[in-house]
């Protein structure tokens, strides 16, 4: 009885933290439809405006590693709770602005840092946190495919949700996000309870330094390359994203909830194969090598077909396949960076792993809107190219030992010997 009203606490608060991904991805990605009717009524360029969503995501990459090391040492929900609040009152700033302004570009911008700081400490913090509170590996990966699918789902329903609430005004989006997050923070402060372990007293500073650097270099190779992928895979998916809004607005004359609809076609492709790619991959690490190699090789060749035509169905056809590889791409990272690394550093390591992803959501809109000044057929080249990179260092770079799972089934084995709770075997045997 008490195990199964543990298991269903577990789910509430899986859920609950599975709202803070969701919140802060509606909060950045619900924008992205809206950008040209922003472009017009603030009368600014492209590049202006791809900068409301990169904003957002450079205050976000400076500060994710710090939140994640207060995360080591104050304990997650202490960081996530502020974090969300300060998104909050970003969404404030932003609503404020464009509705009492004359000029509001610079103060939405203000406002949009704000929701920046907020999201660094907020959404990068739950995969540490999801860690924690699971000592099965296998249940870690089914969490994380759900974190992950929240993520993605919140991609589905943003173009839908922003383009609708664009339609009463322009900038009743930015209004919409303050009320997500305090929806997230009830959940949050009462659904989720802080791991046991959690409250431990912290190793000082200088000891977990020393932990974190051995830790990173025996590591380098699989990390480095885990980090890089990420980026990669969000600086595609943020960049199509950007060029499919505008050009279904500029070449086609779909805009409104249509575009919406339209945009969360690949999107959806992608929520469905991370929730299947998380229930999948267990805490096998081979398999998440090959769902990761797999995933981002049908991107890369996929989205380079798209030169081969102008027509719509058969861009959306395939950026639907492209959003499938995405999908099995993204819950093998967060598995494979979050199993891997002992609790000590954990949130340090996945919060340098999430600033990578949000330096690829930053980078992606300002970088297509110059590549979209030439000929387009270049944004799907890039988008190939880069792909083709990111599938090569998961080939090449993740490395699971043969005989894993036996080793790591031993080492659990023998601290269920030595210790009352028995600790997660952490090891990646990655190289």
């Amino acid at each position: 009885m008490e195990s199964n009203h543990k298991d269903s606490n577990n789910k509430l608060a899986l859920i609950s933290l599975a709202s803070i991904p969701l919140v802060m991805t509606l909060g950045n990605s619900m924008l992205i439809p809206v950008l040209p009717s922003i472009e017009k009524q603030l009368h600014i360029s492209s590049f202006q405006v791809s900068m409301i969503i990169t904003v957002y995501s450079i205050v976000a990459i400076i500060l994710i590693p710090v939140a994640g090391y207060l995360s080591d040492r104050i304990g997650r929900k202490k960081v996530i709770i502020p974090s969300l609040i300060i998104a909050g009152l970003g969404g404030l700033v932003t609503g404020w602005a464009s509705w009492k302004m004359d000029n509001p570009y610079y103060i939405i911008l203000l406002g949009r840092l704000l929701q920046g700081i907020g999201s660094a400490g907020a959404a990068p913090v739950v995969l540490p946190l999801v860690g924690d509170m699971f000592k099965d590996e296998k249940d870690v990966s089914s969490g994380l495919g759900l974190i992950e699918t929240s993520n993605t789902f919140g991609k589905v329903l943003s173009p839908i949700i922003g383009a609708a609430l664009a339609i009463v005004i322009w900038h009743l989006p930015f209004w919409f996000i303050p009320i997500f997050c305090l929806i997230s923070i009830g959940l949050v402060s009462f659904l989720v309870k802080t791991p046991k372990k959690e409250e431990d007293a912290p190793a000082a500073f200088k000891e977990f330094l020393q932990s974190f650097k051995k830790t990173f270099k025996s590591n380098a190779r699989w990390l480095i390359a885990t980090f890089a992928i990420g980026g990669i895979v969000m600086f595609v998916l943020f960049g199509v994203l950007f060029y499919l809004s505008t050009t279904l607005e500029e070449t086609y004359g779909i805009n409104g909830v249509k575009k919406g609809f339209v945009l969360a076609i690949p999107l959806l492709a992608l929520s469905i194969s991370s929730f299947v790619a998380g229930k999948k991959i267990g805490q096998n690490k081979t398999v998440m090598k090959w769902f990761t190699f797999c995933g981002i090789f049908l991107l890369s060749v996929s989205i380079l077909s798209v030169t081969f035509t102008d027509g719509l169905y058969f861009l959306l056809g395939i950026l639907f396949v492209s959003g499938i590889g995405i999908g099995a791409a993204l819950p093998c990272l967060d598995a494979l960076i979050t199993e891997g690394i002992d609790k000590e550093e954990r949130g340090t390591i996945t919060s340098l792993y999430s600033s990578m992803r949000f330096v690829g959501v930053a980078l992606g809109p300002p970088i297509y809107a110059l590549i979209m000044k030439s000929d387009h057929s270049y944004v799907f080249y890039v988008s190939s190219g880069v792909s083709l990179l990111a599938a090569l260092l998961a080939f090449f770079a993740i490395k699971p030992e043969k005989g894993e799972k036996g080793e790591k089934e031993k080492k659990q084995s023998d601290e269920k010997e030595q210790t009352e709770e028995p600790a997660k075997s952490l090891n990646p045997a990655l190289h």
